[in-house]
């Protein structure tokens, strides 16, 4: 799976406090895939490091939320003019009969050893009710 990247969690993102709550918010569709997170470890030489390790610490109440391993493509990254590395990426799927917002909770754990909490909401909509 490749990806273009539109936005990314880096662990070299600078030094912030263990268990760090970050808050995130995604529309979407009834029943599609909804990405909800990018997870990669670029290096100031434009490679890649270890990756980080992703926990689900609160379910989704109407829906469910998938890791996929998939190659990340940026280009004009910080330093890096074109990069392709590994990472993961998130995705968050509503139950067929399921619209409004349902949130869940993934715990990021860094190799360089910060812990970040994300709480996310997602806001799901039928196509002909809209976003």
């Amino acid at each position: 799976m490749r990806l273009a990247l539109l936005w990314i969690f880096l662990i070299g993102a600078g030094a912030l406090a263990q268990d760090q709550p970050v808050e995130r918010h995604f529309k979407g569709a009834v029943g599609k895939d909804i990405r909800v997170g990018i997870y990669l470890n670029v290096k100031p030489d434009c490679t890649s490091g270890p990756l980080p390790t992703i926990r689900l610490i609160g379910d989704p109440a109407h829906g469910r939320i998938t890791i996929k391993k998939a190659n990340i493509n940026a280009t004009n990254y910080k330093q890096c003019l074109a990069l392709e590395v590994p990472g993961y990426v998130a995705f968050y799927r509503s139950s067929p009969d399921f619209s409004g917002t349902d949130n869940l909770t993934l715990k990021v754990k860094f190799p360089n050893g910060r812990t970040e909490i994300q709480k996310i909401s997602v806001t799901v909509a039928s196509p002909v009710l809209g976003l």
